[in-house]
């Protein structure tokens, strides 16, 4: 069980969760979105969207999400990690600003606002809670908890990356119950955005940037999917084309990250 800092954990604040413990806390948030989703949910079988009004987009994603959030805030309070969490002083080379940098404005170019226009205000209303509920709800589970939890656990920065974004990646597995074989794609692309989102953890040096580069993602994702009548639109391929760029750039180039004359551990606080 989460114990107070043993002698491995010399110096560090809160409380100790080994990586296993970690992989229970995502099972168990990931259960509240999806039990809270059937629980509560809506029938959208009737649509080919998955959040064909406000309504549906309430009880089958914000409440599930926000029970999800209020999970993650209680366990980071319980470890006491909230100086960690919000913190991540590990210096990265300056090239490095354009995965936020590009991610952020692709995103903002990609939004659907032809097809946005036409819904209610209300259903748009809900699709921008709903980007800002997934940023600080997964933001705060994976590149918060997660990346800390490796970190703690003594693995290089790279192996911290790899695991937390393959974490993240893995729970979107839990969408085959409503999504089938295609979720198991997901989990492969969300395991890649996983990695971006740790670069703009690394870049802002706070979890705020992580979040909003994840929620202006997902609106944009999502800006085409809601209402009765979800449209294809061109601006997706920009999203795409981008991580495949970034996955190109990062897998095949293997540019250095990591800061020049940066050999020592990133800063804790405390």
């Amino acid at each position: 069980m989460p114990d107070r800092a043993d002698s491995t954990q010399q110096g560090l604040p809160g409380r100790r969760l080994a990586w296993p413990w970690f992989l229970v806390v995502v099972i168990v948030y990931a259960g509240i979105i999806q039990g809270l989703g059937q629980l509560i949910g809506v029938d959208t079988d009737y649509s080919d969207s998955e959040f064909p009004t406000a309504e549906s987009l309430v009880r089958n994603a914000l409440i599930p999400i926000g029970a999800s959030i209020v999970f993650g805030a209680a366990v980071v309070t319980w470890l006491g990690w909230w100086g960690e969490v919000l913190r991540y002083r590990a210096p990265v080379r300056r090239w490095v600003r354009w995965v936020p940098v590009s991610m952020i404005a692709v995103a903002l170019i990609a939004l659907n606002y032809g097809h946005l226009a036409d819904q209610s205000p209300s259903l748009v209303a809900c699709l921008i809670l709903l980007g800002l509920f997934v940023g600080v709800g997964e933001e705060l589970m994976f590149r918060g908890i997660g990346v800390h939890v490796f970190r703690r656990a003594g693995f290089t920065e790279g192996k911290v990356a790899l695991y937390s974004s393959i974490v993240f990646g893995l729970v979107h597995v839990s969408n085959a119950f409503g999504q089938g074989a295609q979720a198991l794609i997901q989990a492969v692309i969300v395991s890649t955005s996983g990695y971006f989102f740790y670069l703009c953890l690394r870049v802002g040096g706070v979890i705020l940037l992580p979040m909003l580069v994840h929620g202006l993602w997902d609106v944009s994702l999502f800006s085409s999917l809601v209402g009765d009548e979800p449209q294809t639109d061109p601006g997706l391929v920009l999203i795409i084309l981008l991580q495949v760029v970034l996955i190109a750039v990062l897998v095949v180039k293997r540019p250095p990250i990591e800061a020049r004359n940066k050999t020592v551990a990133p800063e804790l606080p405390g």
